[in-house]
Protein backbone atom coordinates (compact mmCIF):
# COMPACT_ATOMS: atom_id res chain seq x y z
CA UNK A 1 0.00 0.00 0.00
CA UNK A 2 1.51 3.29 -1.08
CA UNK A 3 -1.28 5.78 -0.45
CA UNK A 4 0.02 6.84 2.91
CA UNK A 5 -1.95 9.88 3.98
CA UNK A 6 -4.25 12.68 2.89
CA UNK A 7 -2.07 15.30 1.22
CA UNK A 8 -2.19 18.54 -0.71
CA UNK A 9 0.16 17.93 -3.63
CA UNK A 10 3.36 19.98 -3.56
CA UNK A 11 3.07 20.82 -7.27
CA UNK A 12 -0.42 22.24 -6.57
CA UNK A 13 1.01 24.68 -4.02
CA UNK A 14 3.41 26.09 -6.61
CA UNK A 15 0.74 26.14 -9.31
CA UNK A 16 -1.49 28.30 -7.09
CA UNK A 17 1.14 31.02 -7.34
CA UNK A 18 1.22 30.55 -11.12
CA UNK A 19 -2.60 30.85 -11.51
CA UNK A 20 -2.96 27.32 -12.89
CA UNK A 21 -6.12 26.55 -10.89
CA UNK A 22 -9.41 28.47 -10.81
CA UNK A 23 -11.94 27.37 -8.18
CA UNK A 24 -14.51 30.06 -9.05
CA UNK A 25 -18.10 28.89 -9.30
CA UNK A 26 -19.37 29.47 -11.91
CA UNK A 27 -16.64 29.88 -14.50
CA UNK A 28 -13.76 28.00 -12.91
CA UNK A 29 -11.86 24.92 -13.96
CA UNK A 30 -13.30 21.41 -14.02
CA UNK A 31 -11.93 19.25 -11.21
CA UNK A 32 -12.31 15.48 -11.19
CA UNK A 33 -11.91 12.69 -8.66
CA UNK A 34 -10.36 9.39 -9.72
CA UNK A 35 -10.08 6.35 -7.44
CA UNK A 36 -7.20 3.94 -6.93
CA UNK A 37 -6.41 0.47 -5.58
CA UNK A 38 -4.09 -0.26 -2.68
CA UNK A 39 -1.28 -0.81 -5.23
CA UNK A 40 -1.26 2.85 -6.29
CA UNK A 41 1.60 5.15 -5.36
CA UNK A 42 0.04 8.51 -4.50
CA UNK A 43 1.12 11.22 -2.09
CA UNK A 44 2.27 14.81 -1.77
CA UNK A 45 4.77 14.29 -4.61
CA UNK A 46 2.03 13.25 -7.08
CA UNK A 47 2.03 15.79 -9.91
CA UNK A 48 -0.79 14.70 -12.25
CA UNK A 49 -3.60 12.28 -12.96
CA UNK A 50 -2.44 8.77 -13.80
CA UNK A 51 -4.23 5.61 -14.87
CA UNK A 52 -1.69 3.42 -13.03
CA UNK A 53 -3.56 1.26 -10.50
CA UNK A 54 -6.80 3.17 -11.03
CA UNK A 55 -9.88 1.13 -10.05
CA UNK A 56 -12.08 -0.44 -12.68
CA UNK A 57 -15.74 -1.33 -12.49
CA UNK A 58 -16.82 -4.36 -14.49
CA UNK A 59 -20.41 -3.22 -14.00
CA UNK A 60 -19.63 0.03 -15.81
CA UNK A 61 -20.41 2.62 -13.13
CA UNK A 62 -16.83 3.89 -13.04
CA UNK A 63 -14.84 5.10 -16.04
CA UNK A 64 -11.14 5.84 -16.25
CA UNK A 65 -10.49 9.40 -15.14
CA UNK A 66 -13.24 9.29 -12.56
CA UNK A 67 -16.01 11.82 -12.39
CA UNK A 68 -16.35 15.60 -12.38
CA UNK A 69 -16.72 17.26 -9.00
CA UNK A 70 -19.23 20.02 -8.26
CA UNK A 71 -17.24 22.89 -6.81
CA UNK A 72 -18.96 24.83 -4.02
CA UNK A 73 -16.94 27.96 -4.86
CA UNK A 74 -14.58 29.89 -2.64
CA UNK A 75 -14.86 31.82 0.58
CA UNK A 76 -12.66 33.80 2.96
CA UNK A 77 -13.34 34.06 6.68
CA UNK A 78 -11.17 34.52 9.75
CA UNK A 79 -8.02 34.77 7.57
CA UNK A 80 -8.68 31.38 5.94
CA UNK A 81 -9.51 30.89 2.26
CA UNK A 82 -11.48 27.73 1.46
CA UNK A 83 -12.98 25.71 -1.34
CA UNK A 84 -14.84 22.42 -1.24
CA UNK A 85 -16.89 20.05 -3.36
CA UNK A 86 -20.31 18.44 -3.17
CA UNK A 87 -20.42 14.76 -2.23
CA UNK A 88 -19.76 12.50 -5.22
CA UNK A 89 -21.43 9.15 -5.92
CA UNK A 90 -20.61 6.40 -8.38
CA UNK A 91 -23.79 4.40 -8.96
CA UNK A 92 -24.03 0.74 -9.98
CA UNK A 93 -20.39 -0.06 -9.28
CA UNK A 94 -18.50 -3.07 -8.06
CA UNK A 95 -15.14 -1.73 -6.94
CA UNK A 96 -12.58 -1.72 -4.17
CA UNK A 97 -10.73 1.56 -3.66
CA UNK A 98 -8.00 2.57 -1.21
CA UNK A 99 -7.87 6.25 -2.07
CA UNK A 100 -8.53 8.98 -4.60
CA UNK A 101 -6.93 11.84 -6.47
CA UNK A 102 -8.49 15.23 -7.07
CA UNK A 103 -7.08 16.78 -10.22
CA UNK A 104 -7.69 19.69 -12.58
CA UNK A 105 -9.17 18.28 -15.79
CA UNK A 106 -9.14 21.70 -17.49
CA UNK A 107 -5.47 22.59 -17.11
CA UNK A 108 -2.84 21.13 -19.41
CA UNK A 109 -1.43 17.83 -18.13
CA UNK A 110 -4.27 17.17 -15.64
CA UNK A 111 -2.34 18.55 -12.64
CA UNK A 112 -2.88 16.93 -9.23
CA UNK A 113 -4.53 18.87 -6.41
CA UNK A 114 -4.93 16.50 -3.47
CA UNK A 115 -4.63 12.84 -2.51
CA UNK A 116 -7.34 11.28 -0.36
CA UNK A 117 -6.48 8.25 1.78
CA UNK A 118 -9.55 6.20 2.71
CA UNK A 119 -7.67 4.60 5.62
CA UNK A 120 -8.21 1.12 4.18
CA UNK A 121 -9.92 -0.58 1.27
CA UNK A 122 -13.53 0.52 0.77
CA UNK A 123 -15.86 -1.52 -1.42
CA UNK A 124 -19.17 -1.43 -3.21
CA UNK A 125 -20.79 -4.48 -4.77
CA UNK A 126 -23.30 -3.64 -7.50
CA UNK A 127 -24.12 -0.57 -5.44
CA UNK A 128 -23.27 3.07 -4.80
CA UNK A 129 -19.82 4.28 -3.76
CA UNK A 130 -20.03 7.77 -2.23
CA UNK A 131 -17.22 10.17 -1.39
CA UNK A 132 -18.41 12.48 1.40
CA UNK A 133 -16.64 15.82 1.54
CA UNK A 134 -16.40 17.81 4.77
CA UNK A 135 -18.46 20.90 5.53
CA UNK A 136 -17.74 24.14 3.64
CA UNK A 137 -16.26 25.87 6.70
CA UNK A 138 -12.86 27.35 7.57
CA UNK A 139 -12.18 24.49 9.97
CA UNK A 140 -13.32 21.59 7.78
CA UNK A 141 -13.26 22.33 4.01
CA UNK A 142 -11.19 19.96 1.90
CA UNK A 143 -8.88 22.77 0.75
CA UNK A 144 -7.93 25.50 3.25
CA UNK A 145 -5.25 28.16 3.11
CA UNK A 146 -4.62 29.95 6.39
Amino acid sequence: MAITTNAICNSFKKQLLEATHNFSNPGGNTFKLSMYTNSATLGKSTTSFTTGNEVSSPSGGYSSGGKALVNTGTSLATNTAITDFADLSFVGVTITARGALIYNDTASGDPAVAVLDFGGDKTASAGTFTIQFPAFTTSAAILRIA
